[in-house]
């Protein structure tokens, strides 16, 4: 064995220390890696160790996978955890029949490569060292740590292992056990540490030093899910697992963070691989992969993670801008790791929850974990074209929502369907929980864009930006008002009896399904509306819309012929006009606009008709009151004409009454747990909100989608606000359900 070539598949921090030491001990070694010019330089130059000053070089054979086609038999992998599948869809043709590959991976990836390989061909690893790709070729030597191989499943030491084992030894102190697991789920707690310390730019000592409570927690909660597995954690270097559990003595968890900092202290790489990955390189980072397993163990026992998943979500926000970085990131999961400190456990019947900032990370965190299934459901959703004026479309798209609301939230307890002739029909499903008077959960699932937009302007991801037709007007909306509510009945959180209506003719005005939406509103607790939001607030005030028509009627005569015998309905339509903008009034919020005029037939004719088309916003119900007075006592200036008003009110006035600025401030204090501010806003545009906040239901509008862009090519949302809008309407539910 030691005259067979290595193929260590990954040459970075971990697989280039290995590759280094192997090689200089005269072991032959093939480094395969996708970096380019990391292998062109070690090609060109050797593989390069450096230790402070000093470099040293070895000779090996290095390549990219799509450069070389043999027979490997030992296959060192190395590879970024997210890399596993695509590094293995490589190695499996080429793996010898008696070759097998060792995982010297971060996290928990043998039953991976074992399900695509076979536990036969598949060997376990625990590997801690420090060490950093600093330039192409060249590998940053960061200090001594530990590494322990064993047989895939706990089996006994085999005698590839000691040979491996023995091989490793040209590194250092590498050893064989059959409790690899042990040391993994241990790395699992030390490694959540670290990960927290590169919310920060500071070394980790210092980090792990001034802010214990954030590191003990994550570390107890990785222990809590090895405790319920029954794993038997392994101490390694100077991490004593032991004194991070919960429960532990504080003098011995006090004793053990010293040790531990003050080892940290003496390594040459006083940041984790994680900052650097984020503040350096600019790339996504592995660790939000390597915890796949811990939370999936979690959940399956009914473990409590709120602090570590609070800590990959701060990883995520800084893969999208890392000059983010900041200490009070780690001050406020301190504030969250003492609150939810006592709560260790939901229980297995996951019916207890713990503290709200606790539930509210819970939430955060579970539904950026789907992140992913919430875009694919937003890309489906948007390919149903629901254009308010396409009877067929939009039913296509209803019997869609139906079909997809089954499959998301199961078969309702009720459902209604209200037929519509030239409109989208009306649909109400009703969900059950607790209390008997439901949530109203409002939203409409017609668009302003005609049939075929999408042909020009598909659905399309560009990281975290989403563009596509009715993204944010508002689809994006029912997509997270759905996985609110699977996030909550996931997490086992309470929430009260829910009723969802959706209406197809929102965008022209809801002439048809106002009166029902109304009523259902009459027999609810409170209702939230999923409309988009205004730059992130919500709206706790809409101007009331008035839709008018002001038409003139007048006297037809030959202008030059007989132009005394004629009435001018332009004429007389321009003094009207003159009046109306002097209805306007800034200061109170009111707005009047002649959008449209169109008036006579020729130029020589004098003018029997004219017309104008009024928008009218008001903030006020007594402003809405005073234009309407203001309109029906129009009067001619010229006795030959008249004029007449015809329209209404489309939507009353959305005023901020004290049902709704109550709901505003519960609100903002669920955003407060999930740790950001949430603001509120007053609106010119009216939504379906204004009927409720009319009829006396205390209403928050703009729960949906952040973005822009509404009616306009602009449109988009983004994947990050779909987190955080989910995660905070999945913490109000739960709050109501109070």
């Amino acid at each position: 064995m030691n005259s067979a070539t290595y193929t260590v598949v990954g040459a970075g921090a971990i697989g280039g220390t290995l590759a280094f030491s192997l090689a200089r001990a005269g072991h032959p070694v093939r480094l395969v890696d996708t970096d380019t010019a990391h292998v062109a330089a070690i090609r060109e130059r050797g593989l390069t160790l450096a230790r402070g000053e000093q470099r040293e070089s070895v000779r090996v054979e290095a390549v990219t996978p799509d450069s070389w086609d043999g027979t490997v038999h030992r296959v060192l992998l190395a590879v970024k955890a997210q890399a596993t599948d695509a590094a293995l869809d490589w190695i499996g043709p080429r793996l010898a029949p008696g070759g097998w590959v060792v995982s010297l991976q971060n996290g928990f990836n043998e039953e991976l490569i074992a399900k695509r390989l076979g536990p036969h061909r598949t060997l376990a690893a625990f590997v801690n060292i420090f060490a950093d790709v600093i330039e192409p070729g060249v590998v940053l030597d960061g200090g001594a740590g530990a590494l322990v191989v064993g047989e895939c499943h706990g089996a006994p030491v085999s005698p590839r292992v000691a040979s491996l084992v023995s091989d490793l030894g040209s590194w250092g102190p590498a050893v064989a056990s059959d409790n690899v697991e042990g040391y993994l789920w241990a790395k699992a707690g030390f490694g959540a540490m670290l990960a927290a310390t590169a919310l920060a730019d500071a070394p980790m000592a210092e980090l792990i030093d001034r802010h214990p409570a954030t590191m003990h927690a994550v570390a107890a909660e990785v222990f809590d899910a090895a405790d319920a597995l029954g794993v038997t954690l392994e101490p390694f270097d100077a991490f004593t697992p032991g004194a991070f559990r919960r429960g532990a003595d504080q003098e011995t968890r006090r004793a053990a963070t010293a040790r531990l900092t003050a080892w940290l202290r003496t390594q040459a790489k006083d940041r984790s691989g994680i900052w650097r990955d984020l503040a350096v390189r600019r790339r996504p980072v592995e660790v939000t992969t390597h915890y796949a397993e811990v939370f999936a163990q979690a959940e399956l026992h009914g473990v409590a993670t709120p602090v570590l998943r609070a800590v990959l979500d701060g990883l995520r926000e800084l893969e999208r801008d890392p000059g983010l970085m900041a200490e009070a990131r780690l001050d406020t999961l301190d504030r969250l790791a003492n609150s939810s400190a006592p709560q260790a456990r939901w229980g297995t019947d996951r019916a207890s929850p713990g503290t709200d900032k606790e539930n509210a990370a819970a939430l955060r965190a579970w539904l950026a974990d789907h992140r992913e299934e919430m875009v694919a459901d937003l890309a489906a959703y948007t390919s149903q074209e629901s254009s308010s004026t396409d009877p067929e479309a939009l039913g296509a798209c209803l019997a869609w929502l139906r079909h997809w609301l089954d499959g998301a939230l199961g078969a309702p307890e009720a459902e209604e369907i209200h037929p519509r002739v030239e409109t989208g029909d009306l649909l109400i499903r009703r969900y059950p929980g607790t209390g008997t008077r439901p949530l109203l959960l409002l939203g409409h699932y017609d668009t302003v864009w005609p049939t075929g937009t999408l042909e020009q302007w598909p659905f399309r991801r560009e990281g975290d930006r989403i563009t596509g037709p009715g993204v944010f007007d508002m689809k994006a909306g029912l997509v997270q008002a759905v996985w609110a509510l699977k996030a909550l009945d996931a997490l086992g959180l309470p929430r009260p009896a829910c009723t969802l209506l959706l209406n197809g003719d929102e965008e022209t005005g809801s002439l048809t399904s106002s009166e029902t939406i109304v009523a259902e509103a009459r027999n609810s607790r409170a209702a939230l509306v999923f409309e988009a939001a205004a730059d992130g607030a919500v709206k706790t005030a809409r101007k009331g819309v008035g839709l008018f028509t002001l038409t003139v009627t007048g006297r037809e005569a030959h202008a030059g012929l007989d132009p005394e015998n004629g009435a001018s309905a332009v004429d007389e339509l321009a003094h009207q006009i003159l009046h109306l903008t002097g209805l306007r009034d800034r200061a109170a919020g009111t707005s009047l606009n002649i959008g449209v005029v169109e008036g006579g037939t020729r130029g020589n004719v004098t003018a029997g008709r004219a017309a104008a088309r009024l928008d009218v916003r008001v903030a006020t119900a007594a402003e809405q009151q005073r234009i309407g007075a203001a309109l029906a006592s129009l009067r001619p200036v010229d006795p030959g004409t008249t004029v007449e008003v015809s329209g209404d009110w489309n939507r009353p006035v959305f005023e901020r009454t004290p049902g709704v600025a109550e709901l505003a401030e519960l609100a903002r204090t669920c955003a407060s747990s999930l740790g950001w501010e949430l603001h509120e806003a007053s609106v010119g545009g009216a939504s379906d909100g204004n009927f409720l906040v009319a009829a006396g239901v205390p209403t928050l509008d703009g729960l949906g989608a952040t973005g822009s862009g509404a009616h306009a090519r602009s449109e988009h949302t983004t994947v990050s606000g779909m987190v955080e809008r989910a995660a905070l309407t999945a913490a109000v539910v739960t709050a109501l359900s109070r």
